[in-house]
């Protein structure tokens, strides 16, 4: 892999609360809190973590449907994190998204072929026969029948639905395409083709990935690097192997603790984690994940721990595991 494709520096959301006749006292939601990775060509970053940590909202701001807060993305140089409309517009076509849903995401009223086909045509007229000749070759390659250029979406399967989602993606030559869910809704073993497509889309076209998942199970599959999210935060940003053999985060180690186990030789690790996730509207000092930590120190409720290289190559944020100074206390 060569150098970054995609390069995120303190990518930050909030949401505002009502209305205040000072600023100051809006209240916010925290959404994504000063996320910063990299993308190389042709690697799947994986993004993990629980419900409502900032996944998803990380997918959109890459992709401009909503408005950073602050941060860059920036793509060979250009930060579009800061381009107006007009300039977004002929950037958009490095980037495109696979969305979880293969039914609603798809327009009920367009056939397969005018679905893969319309993303094109914001940028430039097709011939009939071109549409025709893309289209075809699209559903070749994502392992559908060019007959079902003709059909509707509520003609397909789920699978299908999101094989047609995927050649929609790829109507646009991205160099990167960002999947959120993108396989939550199929059954097991559709999951399992998708997740295979994916990769042997990678290995022909050289393209790049984001993959978003809750299922480390799938992640473990796919990933070339794991970027672990808590209530907005990265705290650990690890090559896969690396992460799944030895966690350091504590809240790493908790989600692979919760994950099913389908070796039962395989030996666990301690007990998952309990309590609730904080709020974002109201997220507690120093590091978010100590009121769950069972290693938490004082340093850790006063102090926002920065991520904190490591000598594997990963990177970690925790007072405990991976002080700032010193030797890494690493179990």
């Amino acid at each position: 892999m060569s150098g970054p494709l995609l390069k995120v520096e303190n990518l930050t959301k909030h949401y505002p609360l009502g209305a205040g006749i000072f600023k100051k006292s809006i209240p916010v939601i925290r959404a994504v809190e000063d996320v910063s990775f990299s993308v190389a060509e042709g690697e799947t970053l994986c993004i993990v973590g629980e419900s409502g940590c900032g996944k998803s909202t990380v997918a959109r701001l890459l992709m401009r449907l909503v408005e950073p807060t602050g941060g860059r993305v920036v793509i060979d140089g250009t930060d579009i994190a800061g381009l107006n409309k007009g300039a977004l517009h002929a950037w958009r076509r490095r980037m495109q998204m696979v969305f979880q849903d293969p039914y609603s995401s798809l327009n009920p009223r367009l056939t397969a072929g005018q679905i893969i086909t319309e993303p094109v045509e914001n940028f430039e007229c097709l011939s009939r026969k071109q549409r025709q000749a893309l289209a075809t070759d699209l559903l070749r390659k994502v392992g559908m029948s060019p007959e079902m250029i003709n059909r509707l979406p509520s003609e397909l399967s789920g699978g299908q639905r999101q094989r047609l989602g995927i050649a929609r993606a790829l109507s646009l030559n991205p160099s990167l395409i960002i999947a959120d869910e993108a396989v939550s809704a199929l059954d097991v073993s559709v999951q399992a083709q998708i997740l295979n497509l994916f990769a042997d889309l990678q290995q022909r076209m050289g393209i790049a990935f984001i993959f978003i998942s809750h299922d480390l199970g799938v992640v473990e599959h796919i990933g070339n690097r794991v970027a672990v999210m808590y209530l907005g935060r990265i705290v650990e940003l690890a090559p896969c192997e690396a992460l799944f053999a030895k966690p350091v985060h504590p809240y790493t180690e908790a989600l692979i603790t919760a994950a099913p186990v389908p070796d039962p030789t395989r030996a666990r690790l301690a007990a998952p984690v309990e309590g609730e996730v904080p709020s974002p509207i109201n997220p507690p000092s120093g590091c978010a994940f100590h009121p769950r930590c069972s290693l938490a120190v004082e340093r850790c409720r006063i102090d926002v721990p920065p991520l904190v290289p490591m000598p594997d190559g990963r990177v970690v944020a925790c007072h405990v595991r991976a002080p700032a100074t010193g030797t890494p206390l690493v179990r």
